[in-house]
């Protein structure tokens, strides 16, 4: 019988900046040092990835099982030791690491899948494929109707080499480990998708436009709509993982 797949519903989407050109760097660290760390305090680094094109932009995904799982495995974490043996050469890379959304899956379903862990005897070269987000602020008051709007374009997300991933919204809760802030502007839709190569990404591209060409057209948005290309980890968990 195999292991059920645990789903973490409290996830946060952190995105750093880094010193100018560290993310690489950045990232090979951290993989190196932490994913394990998390996992044993309760946590799971879902994901962590180079933002394509900033080379000083590293942006991860970590998840909990609820809210007070949050404050106890990050509690542990941050005052453990790992974290403690490491963390000057990591915050000397940092610029800014208060870019956080706090959020929770859209509806049963649609929540980011724990991946297993890279193999490192059968993917010897690391995490393969790539990952991309896209994020729609809802406008104050209209959430349910870009919901439904980007929902819409949402199903239309589909091709030979593409996996939805998550489809996340805001959790509303409150911050319960304040060391570490999240945003608090609200009303936010975050589709993420993982795909097998640069071929699915440009056949996808013109459908991914369409639906931010056509949110931000509408009132339905607080603000732009924002696409970020993401190029996983080595030990990434979310990655491509389908036959080609």
């Amino acid at each position: 019988m195999s292991t059920p797949t645990p789903i973490y519903p409290v996830i946060e989407l952190r995105r750093y900046t880094l010193v100018e050109g560290a993310a690489a760097r950045f990232s090979r660290c951290f993989e190196t040092w932490f994913p394990e760390a998390f996992q044993q305090a309760g946590a799971i680094a879902l994901g962590h990835f180079v933002e394509r094109g900033r080379a000083d932009r590293f942006t991860w995904l970590r998840a909990f099982a609820d809210m007070d799982a949050r404050l106890a495995a990050n509690t542990a974490f941050y005052d453990g030791p790992v974290w403690q043996e490491h963390k000057a050469t990591l915050n000397g890379w940092i610029v800014d690491s208060d870019n956080v959304l706090l959020l929770r899956p859209l509806y049963a379903g649609a929540a980011i899948p724990t991946l297993p862990a890279v193999d490192p005897v059968a993917e010897p070269d690391g995490a393969r494929g790539l990952a991309v987000a896209q994020l729609f602020q809802a406008a104050p008051g209209q959430f349910d109707a870009c919901a439904a709007a980007a929902e819409r374009w949402y199903g239309a997300y589909r091709g030979d080499g593409l996996v939805e991933a998550g489809v996340l919204t805001t959790l509303d809760a409150a911050n319960n480990f304040p060391r570490h802030p999240v945003r608090s502007d609200g009303g936010w839709l975050v589709w993420i998708g993982v795909l097998r190569d640069e071929q699915a990404l440009a056949a996808l591209q013109p459908v991914l436009d369409a639906a931010a060409r056509d949110l931000a057209a509408s009132d339905l948005l607080a603000r732009a709509p924002e696409l970020v290309v993401l190029d996983p980890g080595l030990r990434s968990r979310l990655r491509w993982m389908h036959a080609a």
